[in-house]
């Protein structure tokens, strides 16, 4: 049973190409409602499955993003923006922003930006990768995501300019 507001996680993956750009560091949270059919993780849906994000976890974290050859932290799961989850990544978010200023912050959500936006304080993050996984739609020719819904938003230029604006890699 999840005690608190603790998050739990299942990976620390140091050297991933695949969810984001450069070499990076991904933190793979437990707990996801969106359930998507055909997720490629579903072992993450369950909150209280995997283990706890304790302060060892931290600091193997930021050992592994402390490498000058690694371009940022990808936060993957599950579902970052879990209800568990929220107040630790966008912690970790904003620690990454103040001791690692150069290094990128990714972040893949069920949810659309649309209601993070107004959710949660997003200025801690550069890209948001939104919207639910669907199968029928899913494109393994697509870069960085799995299906053709799903949008790959710079989170600074959006802000800013109080639309969507989709990173320049897509």
């Amino acid at each position: 049973m999840k005690k608190g507001k603790t998050m739990n996680y299942h990976n620390i993956t140091k050297d991933d190409m695949l969810n984001g750009d450069g070499l990076r560091v991904v933190l793979w949270t437990a707990g996801c409602t969106h359930c998507c059919n055909g997720c490629q993780n579903p072992q993450t849906w369950d909150a209280s499955g995997g283990i706890e994000f304790d302060e060892a976890a931290e600091n193997e974290l930021f050992e592994a993003l402390s490498h000058d050859y690694i371009s940022g932290i990808t936060f993957s799961g599950g579902d970052p923006l879990h209800p568990f989850n929220r107040e630790t990544v966008l912690r970790l978010a904003k620690k990454v922003k103040t001791q690692l200023p150069d290094k990128t912050v990714w972040l893949y959500t069920g949810f659309l930006w649309e209601e993070v936006k107004k959710a949660i304080d997003l200025t801690n993050i550069d890209v948001l990768v939104d919207g639910e996984f669907i199968k029928e739609l899913n494109d393994n020719n697509l870069k960085w995501i799995g299906s053709s819904n799903q949008r790959i938003i710079d989170v600074q230029k959006s802000l800013k300019e109080d639309k969507i604006v989709l990173h320049c890699e897509q």
